[in-house]
């Protein structure tokens, strides 16, 4: 798979790109505070797009309230819209979920916590991670 223009730009023209608390969850794979996010609460129809690059990464068809405080989605849009990874970070084991499109952080993935969802994932991402595009209305 050949490299597109985000997976090429420099943590510079990152910092160019983004505001300083995007930069520091999206790149520097930071968490935002649970509770905060625009999205935590947010339950429109439309699609969430990564906020570094407009990918398409989750429907709002599959959002759930988890009680967390961040976004919860059981399924990204298609599976090749994520790459999943393992995050061994803060002493614990953990999948982290990255935007396929740039590589950008976007949260974590976990399995088997009895939700009742058509997967039992939830997909815990941060709002700063993401944009909504809410559905065009045809005047």
């Amino acid at each position: 798979m050949t490299e597109n223009r985000f997976q090429q730009m420099t943590e510079a023209e990152w910092k160019a790109h983004l505001a300083p608390e995007e930069f520091r969850v999206l790149r520097q794979a930071g968490t935002e505070a649970p509770g905060v996010g625009e999205y935590t609460d947010h339950f429109e129809e439309g699609i969430y797009v990564c906020r570094a690059c407009g990918a398409e990464l989750f429907r709002s068809t599959t959002k759930f309230d988890a009680h967390c405080g961040w976004p919860a989605f059981y399924a990204p849009d298609s599976e090749a819209a994520v790459i999943k990874r393992a995050d061994y970070s803060l002493g614990m084991v953990r999948t982290e979920v990255l935007c396929a499109q740039c590589h950008s952080h976007l949260g974590h993935v976990f399995e088997g916590e009895g939700f009742n969802t058509p997967t039992d994932q939830r997909y815990c991402i941060n709002s700063i991670s993401l944009k909504f595009d809410a559905p065009r209305k045809d005047d």
